[in-house]
């Protein structure tokens, strides 16, 4: 399907309303780029397209010993060396919570309840608290919010008075487009706004301030993860590994369970450099057997500051086909994984309840009120036994 005659996007965004032009402006968007990418959409038909764009030339599997086993909690000498990291103020906890739980009604998925009238965001500050209290100082915690998540999670950190350590950055801002390339509109007749994928993250931090103030008072060291996944506590001794590695950025992986997701491979870097990075299945070749690895990405990332502050990451904007109000609208979005094309990078396998991680398990996602159910007692347990 080809452009409009004559459609010019170039007009029509300078055409926007004030108000909606300074919001975009505050949340890291470029106009110049929405342009690229939507010149884009005319490039051949869709399948080939986001072929070229996103599937990398090959790939294979990581060798034996580059996938590294988590030592056990409390596993001496990493469990002092991340002690002592806490201790001394080194260490910063930056949540992702930007997402709306659309399988559980559309609801701000921070304050979904998960176990005994406690939401996501209520395990998180417990976390804080007891890390804080380990510390001897504030250990700060960053929640990346976005535009629809932002005011309800604000909110709700007054209500329960969380300490001024705790606070919230939003992410980016984009405008979805028609199939081909226009502006889509939503059924009120508004240009229709999304955040465009967790990929935000170092841009969106940058621009808080929070990680140059952390660096500046000493911080080394970022931990990442989903609001979501309350496996991904911070853990000394996984902290102290780090540190030990020497690596820039570690990555968690865990053993597959029927799961698809970001997987490690060697494959071709944007610069033409060949790296063991996490990709999508979506990126990989056609013809690789994404089974012969056998473990995937947990989105759970723990970064040096000043790496992550100077990370030159040429990112990929992939296309994405949605339904917004009944019709087909195109968005693209960016994944921080990319970090690990960039960084030295340490992978290492953390236990899930599922190979019988039981409390120890680092990987506890929750998707839909189906598997909240099911890990309402995980949840609990993994909460009781970590923050004593």
């Amino acid at each position: 399907m080809g452009p409009l005659m004559n459609y010019d996007l170039h007009a029509a965004l300078s055409k926007l309303d004030s108000k909606t032009r300074d919001k975009l402006a505050a949340h890291g968007f470029s106009a110049e780029r929405l342009e690229r990418l939507a010149h884009s959409l005319t490039e051949g038909d869709a399948e080939h397209r986001r072929d070229a764009r996103n599937r990398v030339a090959e790939a294979s599997a990581p060798e034996a010993g580059e996938i590294k086993l988590a030592p056990a909690r409390g596993d001496e000498p990493f469990a002092r060396t991340g002690r002592e990291a806490l201790e001394q103020g080194k260490l910063a906890f930056c949540v992702m919570a930007g997402g709306m739980a659309t399988r559980m009604g559309g609801v701000v998925k921070a304050l979904v309840e998960v176990a005994d009238h406690m939401s996501f965001l209520d395990a998180r500050l417990i976390e804080n608290k007891w890390a804080t209290e380990r510390a001897g100082k504030p250990v700060p915690l960053w929640l990346m919010t976005s535009d629809a998540t932002d005011g309800p999670i604000r909110e709700a950190l007054k209500q329960k008075n969380a300490p001024p350590h705790v606070r919230t950055f939003v992410q980016d801002l984009s405008l979805r487009l028609t199939e081909t390339g226009e502006l889509f509109f939503d059924s009120q007749g508004n240009p229709s706004t999304y955040a465009p994928g967790h990929g935000d993250l170092p841009d969106a931090l940058i621009r808080s301030g929070y990680l140059d103030e952390h660096l500046k008072s000493g911080g080394e060291h970022v931990w990442i993860a989903n609001i979501d996944n309350l496996g991904a506590t911070l853990d000394e001794t996984l902290l102290g590994f780090f540190i030990a590695s020497k690596k820039e950025l570690m990555v968690e992986v865990t053993g597959k369970a029927n799961d698809k997701g970001g997987i490690p491979v060697h494959a071709p870097t944007n610069d033409g450099r060949r790296k063991l990075q996490v990709l999508e299945e979506f990126r990989l070749p056609k013809d690789f057997d994404a089974s012969t690895v056998d473990v995937f990405n947990t989105n759970t990332f723990l970064v040096r500051a000043k790496s992550l502050r100077q990370a030159k990451v040429d990112w990929s904007f992939f296309e994405v086909q949605k339904k917004v109000d009944g019709k087909p609208a195109v968005q693209f979005e960016r994944l921080l994984q990319e970090l690990t094309a960039v960084l030295d990078t340490v992978y290492v396998k953390v236990p899930r309840t599922e190979t019988g991680g039981g409390v120890e398990a680092r990987f506890l996602p929750v998707k839909d009120p189906e598997e909240l159910e099911r890990r309402r007692s995980e949840i609990r347990a993994v909460i009781a036994s970590r923050f004593q």
